[in-house]
């Protein structure tokens, strides 16, 4: 088997360069949900040592210190619409290469090439080409005989100018292979995090070449099944298929931080409302059916002045559902209990538990058909115009369209490709 993984460079920092010129070559930051954190950098910002997940305040406070002014970086807000329509483009793209593609997350993408008349390699470089022209983005491919080569391959890729963008494990010879897995520390190996890597390491694991050579007996026997296939997969035996279909979710979440506090129970409940909503949505999307919500609220845990407040609850619904209306409704009766004047909310969500799907459905003795069969058609319908005119075009009334309570974002760009009314404007 020839597996490639195709890995977009800086994601969310290269979809806001590829509409603004100005910013190619620029330090870009992305910021978290209410402009908290850096989630994205371009390879510039890197280079500025700004670290992922660091708050934008010390970022800033710090490049003040070093002497770099503000001009030099340039900080934007999340747009995940942007980003979604982005993803779905390269994705659409790199399928063209092979009927087996599996979309691993929003920015790469798992590949079957095998048996393909070309070189891997070759393929890679036609593939990079390709989603450079077509969307502006720059993307690095890894190519392997497993997920974890391919992964680690696509690291390579992209640490190396040498690569030119694509890593061939399988055209290397085996010696130049140990000696690339040499220099790559246990912690970096797809799967392997900095906890496991402790672990490890006390067994006398350093890199990734020693994770492939220990026995995979004891490696079972110190740490788990899950570890032991990824050493198999490092010797080149496939023990993770392709998945060319997302399996269903078990859960679905929903939750935002606010972008102001919230005090009183009608906001809280306008938030869980749009929350529960979006979380239908996504349910009505697989196909599914959710027995039971929960619903959770928190206060700030960084005040001095009060002390932190968590709570959540969850109800149990009396026929699974996917209608949005009787969702809302028992994510707010557990809302109201949880509810406690005074406090200053900064965050809520609700989680969609219990989840089968609606094709396996027991009917019940109490249930009315002609009821659930106008449900379907009346979600169905919701869905279409959401989807056809933009999502929120039609919601529920209790949700209002700029409520107070939404997530900062003083300097999202426009969404560029999915709003008419955003489009770039060209003057000649």
């Amino acid at each position: 088997m020839t597996l490639a993984l195709v890995d977009c460079n800086s994601f969310y920092a290269a979809c806001e360069q590829v509409f603004r010129p100005d910013l190619q070559d620029r330090a870009v930051v992305v910021l978290s949900n209410n402009d908290g954190c850096v989630v994205a950098r371009s390879k510039a910002a890197k280079t500025l040592g700004i670290r992922m997940g660091e708050p934008w305040f010390q970022t800033q406070r710090r490049l003040r210190e070093q002497g770099i002014g503000p001009e030099t970086v340039t900080a934007l807000s999340s747009n995940y619409a942007l980003y979604a329509d982005m993803s779905n483009r390269v994705m659409r793209l790199l399928a063209r290469f092979t009927p087996r593609q599996e979309v691993y997350s929003i920015d790469e993408c798992f590949l079957d090439l095998t048996g393909l008349p070309e070189p891997a390699a070759v393929i890679g470089q036609r593939m990079r080409a390709k989603v450079l022209r077509w969307t502006g983005l720059p993307v690095c491919v890894g190519i392997g005989p497993t997920k974890t080569l391919a992964k680690l391959a696509n690291h390579l890729a992209k640490q190396d100018p040498a690569w030119q963008g694509v890593c061939d494990l399988e055209a290397l010879e085996e010696t130049r292979v140990d000696q690339q897995l040499a220099q790559m520390p246990v912690n970096e190996v797809w799967g392997v995090g900095a906890r496991l890597a402790v672990r490890l390491q006390a067994l006398g694991i350093q890199s990734a070449l020693d994770l492939r050579r220990a026995p995979p007996r004891l490696i079972r026997q110190q740490t788990s099944v899950s570890v032991e296939r990824t050493a198999l997969e490092l010797r080149g035996i496939a023990c993770l298929d392709l998945e060319e279909s997302a399996p269903d979710k078990q859960q679905i979440r929903c939750s935002r931080s606010f972008g102001a506090a919230v005090t009183s129970l009608e906001e809280l409940t306008e938030a869980i409302t749009a929350f529960t909503s979006r979380a239908a949505e996504k349910l009505r999307a697989q196909q599914g059916l959710a027995h039971a919500i929960a619903v959770e609220i928190r206060t700030s845990p960084f005040r001095v002045d009060a002390t932190p407040d968590a709570a959540s609850r969850v109800v149990p619904l009396a026929e699974p559902s996917a209608d949005t209306r009787s969702l809302v409704a028992a994510a707010c009766q557990g809302l109201r209990r949880l509810y406690r004047p005074g406090l200053r909310y900064t965050q809520a969500g609700v989680i969609l538990m219990g989840l089968s799907r609606a094709s396996e459905r027991q009917p019940s003795l109490l249930a009315e058909p002609q009821a659930d069969r106008r449900s379907q058609a009346l979600m169905a319908t919701l869905d279409q115009i959401n989807y056809r005119f933009g999502r929120g075009t039609l919601r529920l009334a209790r949700v209002r369209p700029a409520p107070r309570w939404a997530r900062r974002e003083a300097s999202r760009s426009p969404r560029y490709s999915t709003r008419w009314d955003e489009l770039p404007i060209a003057h000649c």
